[in-house]
């Protein structure tokens, strides 16, 4: 890496990071990595002679005291869940320094590995092991120590994603017209999903467990991207992984996934599980497609492009054989013409 005046702030604070770790400038190569819907940037260092690792760059300073990414690390290796390990903080910098998983998300591994069904399905049923696992152990390990605990989808946080996908995908990307009757019944639909999700019993949820924020390390998943975790249904994250918008999964796969999942609990499937998945999956997908509408309009990216479809299939499917969705179905349609 050589000296430049005008690099972006966040390689700035790469280079400060090596000369603080006295780590050769000149013969020390990095790589910038994609990175995902929010602002941090990931950076792979590779010293000369020494194994990789990466910086996740923040965009500010943070107290590495009240850091959400290393308050929830710290738990989820108590729940013994594979995530990188954290190998420095430097707080002042905004960096942390990240043992390196390598490149190969669940995603990529699908789509490059000829897999069988049962090769895939072990994967969704070790997948689905992991939200047992970390529902489990949430409950043992609830403590105002942790920050996930604290926190919990209401209704408020529920119906604020909502919105974002009226905003920013159906205004802002698809241009659509809405009149101040369809808010109001939209606003109403949302709203009793909103309360449906909110009343239910909550367990601890990753809160963005999909084929992108799973990777393949060392012959296992390993988990990543869980800053965000919180308190929330036990469907929220099964339909994150079941109804991911950038893989197709059959639903002979989600059926063993899910009773694999059972299994772990240690419970029969209760009657109402199917449908209270639907409305999850429900929500979440119109979550994603506020994200990808946001980054399409708003960032100017269209790295999200190929998760739409998808996205729209999997609601689209839900919508036909489930009246209760009749009505949102119709106002959204409307607008999108890949739900008609």
């Amino acid at each position: 890496m050589t000296e430049d005046q005008k690099q972006p702030a966040h390689l700035a604070r790469v280079r400060a990071y090596l000369e603080r770790t006295h780590l050769p400038i000149i013969e020390t190569q990095i790589q910038e990595l994609p990175g995902d819907a929010s602002d941090r940037r990931y950076v792979r260092v590779m010293p000369p002679g020494k194994t990789p690792f990466l910086l996740l760059v923040h965009t500010n300073a943070f107290d590495r005291l009240t850091l959400p990414f290393i308050n929830v690390a710290t738990l989820l290796s108590e729940m013994l869940v594979p995530v990188p390990q954290i190998l420095g903080v430097d707080g002042d910098l905004g960096i942390l320094a990240l043992e390196d998983l390598g490149d190969v998300t669940l995603q990529r591994h699908l789509q490059r590995s000829e897999l069988d069904f049962d090769g895939r399905l072990s994967l969704y049923n070790e997948a689905a092991g992991l939200i047992a696992l970390m529902q489990l152990r949430g409950r043992e390990l609830d403590s105002n120590r942790y920050t996930p605990f604290s926190l919990a989808f209401d209704v408020e946080k529920l119906m604020a994603e909502l919105s974002f996908f009226v905003r920013h995908f159906l205004v802002a990307h698809r241009r659509a017209v809405l009149p101040s009757s369809d808010r109001m019944l939209l606003a109403d639909e949302f709203n009793a999903l909103a309360e449906a999700l909110a009343a239910e019993p909550r367990v601890f949820c990753h809160r963005d467990f999909h084929s992108r924020n799973l990777m393949m390390h060392d012959g296992r998943l390993h988990v990543i991207d869980f800053q965000d975790a919180q308190m929330g249904p036990d469907t929220y994250d099964l339909a994150s992984l079941l109804r991911d918008s950038y893989v197709d999964i059959d639903r002979a796969i989600l059926d063993r996934a899910v009773a694999t999942y059972f299994d772990r609990i240690g419970r029969i499937e209760p009657a109402d599980f199917r449908g209270r998945f639907d409305q999850m999956a429900v929500q979440r997908n119109l979550k994603a497609l506020g994200t990808f509408g946001y980054q399409a309009s708003m960032v100017g990216t269209d790295r999200y492009a190929d998760a739409v479809p998808r996205t729209l299939a999997y609601l689209k499917s839900i919508f036909v054989r489930d009246p209760r969705f009749g009505r949102l179905c119709d106002l959204l349609a409307t607008h999108v013409p890949e739900l008609r």
